[in-house]
This record gives structure tokens, sequence and C-alpha cells, in this order.
């Protein structure tokens, strides 16, 4: 409760002048409080009908970390002073969102706040996004979620009407053996995931959106998904045991499709974008598997991805702010001119491709043995995602670092120590938490 209180009164301060690095700090600060706040293994502070566990404690942390480091990213905007108090508004409404997202007992208003990060985001994008193709990527953002999330509304009402509580723990004593509302709850968490076929809004939006806006949709958004699944799951035992091999072959043969998809793309933000799909079949796979290995995995490769993806739209971005160009064909031969910038897309890449000792490594053998575990042809596809999602890491490196650079770069800046400290700040969360794992292999 403290922390939402901390939260709403982040909002007056967004309109003070020369406040902007202020409110920054203090989403840090809550970030430390909040971290250092004893959680235990099952489930604490519970207060109108809110509460967290572990999983619900992992991607506050991630949402509040994420956002603070948007306002780090966002310096362009206070440089030309671009409606600033109300980008600030727009960041603390949609984390108020968020850590009321994943901190709701209750089905429906955990519905009512996950459909509410929407509209934050659509701002955003529309608002600060590049290109006037932003409207219709907003529209997509839009209509992709909204149409599933009516029968997401609908089968949380029929679960009401049966059972009269709606409080995500008591539901774990019961299991539904409906179809019908098995579909409606699932398939508003694989589009917002996004599961293959319902993919397409998540590149165009990331294309069109600022730098806030992707890292919020890489880092926060996409989780949503997998953590609506890790909860709903539990109500819908039986079905799941017959109809969710459908999903898990969707999302490996997607995979596959989509990490070759990558080698096709000329914008970097796009390449990275089609790259979190791919991330995200995996999660999907092992989230319907529903054994004990494949929740561990999606939960760590879910904070994993979170950080690392967001980290490679900060580096897109800055290659932007210099280069006023995505385009891999005029982001060429970078080595020359940032090196120390090189070693960063070297870290975050290799992150991406799952390397030791970053969380996307471990959370990736995890869901492997899920997967495999449940049945061995899913190998066959595991080991092609595997290999292709190094494959676009490599090229997109190899790509944008080496190489003649374009003749058109006659004046250039390097990198800022802020810049630096952002991308530090995306890189340290992600190796040095392997060394807490327990925290994330341990909670059920």
């Amino acid at each position: 409760m403290k922390f939402l209180f901390m939260m709403l009164f982040l909002i007056p301060l967004c309109f003070m002048k020369n406040m902007f690095w202020m409110v920054q700090l203090l989403l840090f600060i809550m970030m430390f409080i909040f971290m250092n706040m004893t959680v235990s293994m099952f489930f604490c502070n519970l207060s109108y009908m809110m509460g967290y566990d572990i999983i619900s404690f992992g991607l506050i942390l991630l949402s509040i970390w994420i956002c603070s480091l948007m306002v780090m990213a966002s310096e362009k905007l206070y440089k030309y002073n671009f409606y600033l108090s109300f980008f600030l508004l727009n960041i603390v409404f949609l984390l108020i969102m968020l850590y009321l997202t994943f901190s709701a007992m209750n089905l429906f208003m955990f519905y009512l706040f996950f459909e509410g990060s929407l509209i934050p985001t659509l701002m955003l994008i529309i608002g600060w996004g590049y290109q006037p193709e932003r409207i219709q990527a907003g529209m997509y953002l839009l209509f992709y979620t909204l149409f599933v999330s009516l029968p997401l509304l609908l089968g949380i009402f029929y679960i009401f009407m049966d059972m009269n509580c709606m409080m995500m723990y008591f539901l774990k004593f019961y299991t539904y053996d409906l179809y019908i509302l098995y579909f409606c709850l699932i398939m508003a968490f694989l589009v917002k995931m996004p599961m293959y076929f319902v993919h397409l809004w998540l590149p165009k939006a990331h294309v069109e959106a600022p730098v806030s806006g992707s890292m919020i949709l890489a880092g926060i958004m996409l989780k949503l998904g997998g953590y609506g699944l890790l909860r709903i799951m539990i109500l819908m035992e039986k079905v799941s045991l017959k109809l969710n091999f459908i999903w898990i072959i969707i999302s490996l043969v997607g995979g596959v499709y989509i990490s070759l998809n990558c080698f096709c793309q000329v914008d970097i933000k796009s390449l990275i974008a089609y790259s979190s799909v791919a991330h995200m079949s995996l999660v999907i796979g092992g989230i319907m598997t529903l054994n004990y290995w494949g929740f561990l995995g999606s939960y760590v490769l879910m904070i994993g991805h979170g950080l690392c993806s967001s980290g490679l739209f900060c580096l897109a971005n800055m290659n932007f702010e210099r280069l006023n160009s995505r385009s891999l064909f005029m982001n060429k031969g970078l080595m020359s001119f940032m090196p120390s910038l090189s070693l960063w897309w070297f870290l975050l890449l290799s992150a991406a491709m799952a390397a030791p000792p970053t969380m996307n490594l471990l959370g990736e053998i995890s869901l492997i043995n899920s997967l495999v575990s449940w049945s061995w042809l899913t190998m066959i596809m595991l080991m092609m995602i595997s290999f292709l999602s190094a494959g676009y890491s490599l090229y997109l490196y190899s790509y944008t670092q080496h190489g003649a650079y374009s003749l058109s770069l006659y004046s250039f800046s390097t990198s800022l120590s802020r810049e630096y400290l952002l991308l530090l700040l995306h890189w340290l969360p992600l190796n040095m938490l392997i060394m807490k794992i327990d925290y994330f292999m341990l909670w059920f």
C-alpha cells in the first residue's frame, strides 16, 4: 500500500519545474526499498485484496526498474522540453497500473489493471513515436488486445457466477472442464505474449514507439501475458491436459519461423522485436507443458528477457540518435566510431543468445528440460530455435559493428556517461541475479 501512495504522490511532482531527474531518483529509491522488503517464499502484504508472492515480486521489481530506466533513456525529450510533464505522468500512471496488475489477487481487479496498462502505452506510442504510421501501430495494439480481452472478462464473470469467488488463491482447489471457458481465458494472454499468428501488433508497435515505449513493451508488457497464464493455468488443468499440445506446437514452429524471419529484417528495432517473439514462444511452450521446470524456466526467462531486450532497444536508440536511421544499411562499421558501445552490443547480444552467466541461459535450460520431458520430438524445434537465436544475434552484431561505414556520417558524438550507466543497469542485474537464483527456482 505504501508503494501505491508513493507512486500517487509522484504525480504532482511531474508537473513541477525541473523535476525530471528527481522523479527518476525517487523511482530508484522506491525500487531499492521494495527490493529490501522481506519476501517470504509463500505470500505477504495482504491488504485491500492485494498481495504478492515470489512471481509478482520479481515482476513488480522489474517494472519499477524498467520505468526508472525509461526516464533515463528519454533524455532527448528533456533536452527539447517535449511535453515533459505529460511524459512523466504517463510513466508514473503506467507504473501504478503495472504494480496493481501484479499485486491484485482478485481476478476482476487483475483484468481491470491488465487492460488499464494499455492506455498509457498507447499514449506513449501515439504521442512520442517517430513515423506517421504510429497511429496505425497504436490501433493494431489496441484492437488485437481488446478483441480477445472481452471473452476473458466474460470468462471471469462466469467463474464468479459459478463459484461466488474471484480470489486467485482460492481457485486452485477447483478445476474446470469447459472448452469454451478455456479458450476465453487463455486467448487474451496468448495475444499479449504474443504467440505466433497473433504477433503482428508487436513489431509494428515496437518500430513506431519511442525508446521508452519499446523498453516498456519488451520489458513488461510481454510479461503480463506470461504472468496471466501462470495464474490461470491452475484453474484449467483438465482441459489443459487435452488441448495444450496445440499451443506448444504453434509456438515452437512459429518460433523457428520467426527466427528465420529475423534474418530478413533491415530495421534494427524490428529485428529485436521479432527476436522477442521467438523468445516468448519458448516461454509459452514451457508454461503449457504444466510441469515444474516449465513454470520455473518461463519465469526466469521472462525476467531475463525483460532486461536484455530493453537494453538492446536502448542501444538501437543510441544509434538512431546519432545516425537518424535504424536501417542496417546505414548502421555499419560502428566499431570505428564508438568502440566502447561495441562492447555493450556484444554483452547484450550474447545475453540474447543465452550465454552464461545470464538469466536467459538458466531460463532456456529449464524450458528445454521441460519441453523435452514432455515430448522428445520438441528437440528438433528447440535445436533450431537455439541455433537460429545465436545466428540472428551474430548477424545483427557483425552487420552493425563491422564493415565499411556509410559516408553520410559527417558529424558524430560518442556516447555519454548517462548512456553507459543506462546499459550497465540493464546488464548488471541480468548477470548478477544468477547469484540469488534460489529465489527464482524455489517458489512452490
